[in-house]
């Protein structure tokens, strides 16, 4: 279950069946979604199989942005059960994303 790229029509089931997701909200033109991204990439295989990670592009899923009220990018999404219960805004050390998911493991 390796990071995946979440489309509107597949992102609830996905999101719904997994007890605990982590959602990285980004774009191409985006200078810190490309600093976050390797981060993102390299917690999919440290918790791969434990949790789901994914990501949404915002100019190709604006719906599912607007739905979560993703003003800036990059934003993380902590969700359990489907339910949002963190988020994290901007460039942060890989600590930040791993010490909410540990916590809620």
């Amino acid at each position: 279950m390796s990071l995946q790229h979440f489309e509107e029509a597949t992102f609830d089931a996905a999101v719904n069946a997994a007890p605990l997701a982590m959602v990285d909200f980004w774009a191409d033109w985006c200078g810190p979604c490309k600093i976050v991204g390797p981060v993102v990439e390299s917690i999919a295989a440290q918790y791969d199989g434990k949790v789901l990670v994914g990501k949404v592009n915002v100019d190709d899923e604006p719906e599912l942005a607007a739905r979560f009220g993703v003003m800036s990018i990059p934003t993380i999404v902590f969700l359990k059960n489907g339910a949002e219960f963190d988020r994290k805004v901007g460039v942060m050390p890989a600590d930040a994303f791993t010490a909410v998911l540990d916590a809620n493991l």
